[in-house]
């Protein structure tokens, strides 16, 4: 390994722990959970985080944004909610010369760091108005596109528990998260230091890891590093196997996935692995992709891809156990 190598990945863990190390001050015992969201920040993608309500969601997304210094807007997700309420919408406005004509007004969606609450809770309508600026990082206006800042970093949680008068993501805009990650409740040990810190006399803060400046190139030259991390063609090969295993309309595909899959993950599945195995590379010191980091990625990357039929229901079967058999994951 060449010294301007080790010392871009000096430069990228030197980030990414500094902002770990932050967060934790903060959120305790979701430490899998502040990875996955700092990878995805670094790989270029979006996340969906899925808990039960109290377990720091919402806390996370703040606290991540007042570390990076970040412009930040959250939009809560109701039934009522309406696509120009994310987007923004024109309005017709006076000059002072009496002269009316039409203003484009930005809604929340643009916004450097977004966090999509509850976004079950709006309707299909409601939740497409993402889609578009999620993949593309535009809206589109009566004909007219807007640009959204950079870097454009999506949050969305959703509670599982309470899903009376909510509408499930549709797959097409599930597949644009990079990262499904599931939050945890806390044990024991880490539900009495949450009392200790959010009841008693001393009250922790967030500081600032980065300015905005800073944090805005930061992120864009990371990313770009991120990119020129190394595949080997027999990782690539296990990948694709991986991917081909989890669709039924293979013929060597095994029992499990013809017996229990509806529709296998696509190919952005595939490039989320990738994206996802490159920076947990990064963070270990290594420029080279390994079979081990595409096993860490796949259930977070492809948990939300794989639609199993109504059999793996009745089999209490759920995609994460699906993907451990497959992939031979422990």
């Amino acid at each position: 390994m060449s010294d301007s190598i080790k010392q871009s990945i000096d430069i990228f863990n030197s980030n990414f722990f500094s902002l770990k190390s932050e967060l934790q001050k903060i959120i305790v015992g979701q430490d899998q959970t502040i990875e996955l969201v700092l990878t995805a920040l670094f790989a270029g993608g979006h996340v969906l985080l899925e808990g039960a309500p109290g377990v720091g969601k919402t806390l996370l997304v703040r606290s991540l944004a007042e570390t990076l210094s970040l412009d930040f807007q959250r939009i809560q997700f109701t039934s009522d909610l309406m696509p120009s309420d994310i987007a923004g919408t024109q309005i017709l406005i006076e000059d002072e010369a009496g002269k009316r004509h039409f203003q484009f007004r930005k809604g929340p969606v643009f916004t450097q760091l977004l966090l999509a609450d509850e976004v079950n809770r709006a309707g299909p309508k409601t939740q497409s108005a993402l889609l578009e600026a999620m993949e593309e990082k535009q809206v589109t206006i009566l004909g007219t596109t807007h640009k959204l800042p950079e870097p454009f970093f999506v949050l969305a949680t959703q509670n599982p528990i309470e899903l009376e008068g909510t509408y499930p993501l549709p797959e097409a805009q599930l597949d644009r998260f990079m990262i499904k990650a599931v939050v945890p409740n806390p044990t024991a040990a880490e539900l009495k230091e949450v009392l200790n810190r959010t009841t008693g006399e001393v009250s922790y803060k967030i500081k600032p890891v980065l300015s905005l400046s800073d944090a805005v190139s930061t992120i864009q030259l990371l990313r770009q590093f991120v990119r020129s991390t190394v595949v080997p063609s027999s990782v690539q090969d296990f990948l694709v196997s991986i991917l081909f295993s989890l669709n039924p309309t293979n013929n060597l595909a095994p029992n499990v996935t013809r017996q229990y899959v509806r529709f296998a993950p696509g190919p952005r599945g595939a490039q989320s692995v990738l994206f996802v195995s490159k920076v947990k590379a990064l963070t270990e010191g290594r420029i080279n992709v390994s079979i081990d980091d595409i096993k860490y990625s796949l259930l977070c990357c492809l948990r939300h891809r794989l639609i199993l039929n109504f059999q793996a229901d009745t089999d209490n079967l759920t995609p994460d156990d699906l993907i451990r058999e497959v992939a031979k994951i422990n």
